[in-house]
């Protein structure tokens, strides 16, 4: 049996340059980091040819194209388990729609799983590359590839894309600056979800019409690392810059409810923010200096908020037993 943590995700800065239509001509930069809270995946050898899958729902199918969960699919055709195997997956936070990454945390966490029971330890850029190959080349989900390389490597990262491949840095962040990142980050939970893959088609179609605006946010997640890298304190007001300019990369970004929500935790005393992810709903990700946050949480009052800190953990296994 096989146990692998994979940690979930915040993106900052530079999201939607990460995508292979833009970057392969005018270069992409996204600033991200992981955090902790994770997904799961449990591996484990069948007395039986049979293979068993649970996530929200379970499978039970005799042949690995019978699957219907297509990122395990994909990762056992990838690694070469075919048959006799359970795969289970679980979760820090609520199933899809979140746009914290869990759909390329949990692709790399099983690949991570399914190579060790194959006798392999896959480096983080296998894992990484790997894992972008089943959900963009194979399955043509219209995502970016900022999400999976953050999910495999963990840790506070800059993360540059052009013609030659995926570079990631890692973000030297002063100690006093962690600190203020883990105290000034908040994660409130929307309550509405949302499919991305509309949002995102319609973001990469708009891609030749927002070549300013894509400029722009990849400087955004340049200026961030330099920021950081001696303090946090105008992440709030880059973060704030880079959502005014993320919502006119496409129609479904935002919504008046959502609007509303981040008008309220600014007049608050939020500095700036986002909706994680795709946009639409799911996470609201706000930079709030520690003594302005009670004032953001009545603002806010009737969304859940989720407590995290940022993660210097990628991928990793957590048990490993080999039955015989």
């Amino acid at each position: 049996m096989i146990i692998t943590e994979t940690p979930l995700r915040v993106s900052l800065l530079g999201g939607g340059t990460d995508f292979e239509d833009y970057y392969r001509e005018h270069g992409g930069a996204v600033l991200s980091s992981a955090i902790d809270k994770r997904v799961y995946v449990i591996v484990k050898r069948r007395y039986d040819d049979m293979i068993y899958v649970n996530y929200s729902r379970k499978e039970i199918v005799e042949r690995m194209d019978d699957l219907e969960h297509d990122l395990i699919r994909e990762a056992m055709r990838l690694t070469g388990v075919e048959r006799g195997i359970e795969v289970t997956t679980l979760s820090d936070i609520p199933d899809g729609g979140t746009g914290l990454g869990s759909s390329s945390s949990v692709t790399v966490g099983v690949l991570h799983a399914l190579h060790l029971l194959r006798g392999y330890r896959p480096a983080k850029e296998l894992l990484a590359r790997q894992a972008c190959q089943i959900e963009i080349d194979i399955l043509g989900k219209p995502i970016g590839r900022q999400d999976q390389y953050i999910a495999a490597y963990g840790g506070l990262r800059y993360i540059t894309f052009d013609n030659t491949g995926v570079c990631v840095h890692c973000v030297q962040v002063p100690d006093v600056t962690w600190r203020r990142l883990n105290e000034s980050l908040c994660l409130f939970y929307t309550g509405q979800s949302r499919q991305a893959s509309g949002v995102l088609r319609e973001q990469r179609e708009n891609i030749p019409l927002r070549l300013e605006v894509l400029r722009e946010l990849r400087c955004l997640a340049y200026l961030g690392r330099l920021s950081l890298e001696s303090h946090a304190d105008s992440l709030g007001e880059l973060m704030h810059r880079g959502w005014e300019l993320k919502r006119q990369l496409a129609s479904g970004i935002s919504t008046p409810q959502l609007d509303a929500m981040y008008a309220a935790a600014l007049e608050a005393g939020a500095t700036g923010g986002k909706i994680a992810g795709a946009g639409g709903g799911g996470f609201l990700l706000l930079f709030v200096p520690p003594e302005r946050q009670q004032a953001v949480r009545t603002a806010l009052a009737g969304l859940k908020e989720w407590k995290f800190n940022l993660s210097p953990h990628g991928s990793r296994v957590i048990f490993e037993y080999e039955e015989g």
